[in-house]
């Protein structure tokens, strides 16, 4: 595997600021779309020294452990995405994935596993989402000698202090990054992030309070802030005229994008789980469109963003699984149709649009918004930083840092009563003058294949794997190790259930049986080469049942001849509650010619010739 790697101007200079790091911690803030992760890969490797260390990844979701284990393996550090307590490390993984929620329940494994390592903890923030995920982290990742904390919002709405970050007043205050980079700079660079516009629609809408009172309002008209939330919920609301009238102009624009960037595709975030499934189904009946609906509660949700991600479809719709993290690099166009409105959450959907992709001198990405007081907020402190920025590029001058602003009144929607509250109509008002956001055909930013400037560095190799058998021929360096494993364990179930209808024997006697050929005691411990050693045995015997005696073996079988007759022993199947399990195992031997029989029918049934 290659010692160098590109990076970006940014991940260069973090990189460089975590080498010189005085601290344990490290904390790294980067906009959603500039590439955190590579980043944090270049600096594991960097710390490891090609020495044989743990390596330790938390997340917030199922989902974006499989991403992070299919970018580490790019790095050449192989990372088990399915770890759990009682399963412990295999001898082929550099280390593990796993989520803030598996920290809160195994702190104390992790606080072994970590000694003497690195961890990287993805999106810190979250460690406060609950007291028992701060509480977690902090027990399990106390000893490592390396922590590397990544966000792109480090600030939470209730201002719980984030393990491991430092703050401008002791617990409170301004968290303190070690380096910073946001989203005026990343713009201002080319070639990080898209110019992000946001569409705001006014409205009039009329709803019934919790209070049972009738209320009615604009987006511009002053309300108490009793009154914001149902004013914005009746604005979302599916049977409305305000979401049905908003999601055709977002469609539009999509239409209109993919004419010159045709794999182009759109995001639709939705309140809770009933409204998503209705904005499925408005988009199938005004826009006969099958949109993608990922939802957390589906086993599937992953495979549906995966399937999308890869995919030239046109929306898809979810209410928090892309609200962070998941990369759909595609998407240029968001409907913000939650009535979720902190400065974080709102970041984090720009981010979902954000994220720039070669191949495209232009690339609009447009937020379409309520005109809620809130939003349009957060919307303008983007929108002068992304002005701020352009301007720089035309002028050719340095990028200045360009902050977001920060809207420190903004709130939670308020709880409603949804037995009394009810959404009665809603209109779109001005949609033409409210959703330009100032739009100038000069605003923009080009990109010409010379702009984009990168450095290539060399790193330390990656580190060697203790116990490891060797690595399997043909594994290139961009599939990752847990990947490889899940094939070959796919590949071993298949054989064994041949075997078994072949030759007539139970799974687990023919699963201990290839056990012990490939020198393992469980298949979820075996590595990849103990995975491939296991199928290719099975294929042996599959390809030649009639040189295979079952019973008991009067000695053991040379490893120097592969091919002498392996013996399996039935105790086990009786065991587990077959005819005879009390009384004592004779020997059984099998006809080879029914095995040899059986095999050719096989085969006759499946479309192939017997041996």
């Amino acid at each position: 595997m290659s010692r160098q790697v590109s990076l970006r101007p940014w991940q260069r200079d973090a990189l460089d600021a975590f080498t010189r790091r005085r601290s344990d911690s490290f904390l790294a803030v980067a906009c959603p779309g500039a590439g955190k992760t590579t980043f944090a890969l270049a600096a594991c490797r960097q710390f490891l020294g090609g020495e044989p260390r743990p390596v330790v990844v938390v997340v917030p979701t199922q989902h974006l452990k499989h991403q992070w284990t299919e970018a580490a393996a790019r790095f050449g550090i192989h990372l088990d995405p399915e770890w759990t307590e009682r399963s412990g490390l295999v001898a082929d993984m550099h280390g593990i994935v796993t989520t803030y929620a598996q920290v809160a329940m195994s702190a104390g494994a992790l606080a072994v596993i970590v000694r003497n390592g690195v961890v990287v903890l993805d999106e810190i923030h979250h460690a406060a989402d609950e007291r028992s995920w701060g509480d977690g982290v902090k027990l399990a990742f106390a000893p490592a000698a390396c922590r590397l904390l990544l966000s792109g919002t480090p600030f939470r709405s209730d201002d719980s202090p984030i393990p491991f970050v430092g703050y401008s007043f002791g617990d409170y205050g301004d968290a303190i990054a070690d380096y910073e980079y946001g989203y005026g700079e990343a713009l201002a660079d080319g070639g990080v992030v898209r110019p992000v516009f946001f569409p705001r629609f006014d409205g009039h809408m009329e709803w019934r309070g919790a209070d049972g009172e009738e209320h009615s309002a604009t987006f511009n008209d002053e309300v108490t802030h009793d009154k914001w939330g149902g004013r914005l919920r009746t604005a979302l609301s599916i049977d409305g005229e305000w979401l049905p009238t908003v999601v055709m102009r977002a469609h539009e624009r999509l239409m209109e994008i993919r004419k010159t960037h045709v794999e182009a595709g759109g995001l639709i975030i939705a309140t809770d789980q009933e409204h998503a499934r209705g904005i499925v189904k408005l988009l199938k009946r005004f826009h006969r469109v099958d949109a993608r609906l990922a939802l957390s509660d589906d086993p599937k949700a992953s495979q549906v963003i995966a399937q999308f991600a890869d995919s030239i479809e046109p929306w898809i719709v979810a209410v928090r699984m892309i609200s962070e993290g998941v990369d759909i690099p595609r998407l240029r166009v968001g409907v913000y149709a939650t009535t979720t409105v902190t400065p974080m959450f709102f970041r984090q959907a720009v981010g979902r649009i954000a994220r720039w992709t070669p191949g495209q001198r232009s690339q609009r990405a447009y937020l379409f918004l309520p005109d809620d007081p809130r939003l349009r907020v957060h919307a303008l402190g983007i929108a002068q930083s992304r002005r701020h920025s352009i301007e720089l590029r035309i002028r050719r001058r340095e990028a200045e840092e360009g902050e977001f602003d920060e809207y420190l009144g903004a709130e939670r929607s308020e709880e409603q009563q949804l037995s009394l509250f009810a959404a009665l109509s809603s209109t779109v008002v001005d949609a033409g003058g409210s959703s330009s956001d100032g739009v100038d055909p000069t605003e923009d930013v080009v990109l010409e294949p010379g702009d984009l400037r990168s450095f290539t560095i060399d790193l330390p190799p990656p580190p060697p794997l203790p116990g490891r058998v060797g690595d399997l021929e043909g594994v290139g360096p961009v599939r990752s190790r847990h990947g490889e494993k899940k094939r070959l364990r796919d590949r071993n179930a298949s054989l064994v259930a041949d075997l078994a209808r072949v030759a007539g024997l139970g799974h687990r006697a023919i699963n201990g049986e290839l056990n012990r050929l490939a020198g393992i005691v469980r298949i979820d411990d075996a590595t990849v080469p103990q995975l491939a050693r296991r199928a290719t045995e099975a294929s042996k015997w599959l390809d030649d049942p009639a040189s295979f005696v079952v019973g008991r073996a009067p000695a053991p079988v040379s490893r120097a001849d592969r091919r002498a007759t392996p013996v399996i022993d039935l105790q086990d199947d009786r065991d587990a509650g077959h005819p005879g399990a009390s009384g004592a195992v004779e020997p059984v031997v099998v006809d080879a010619t029914d095995v040899s029989s059986r095999l050719a029918a096989l085969r006759r049934t499946l479309g192939t010739s017997a041996p």
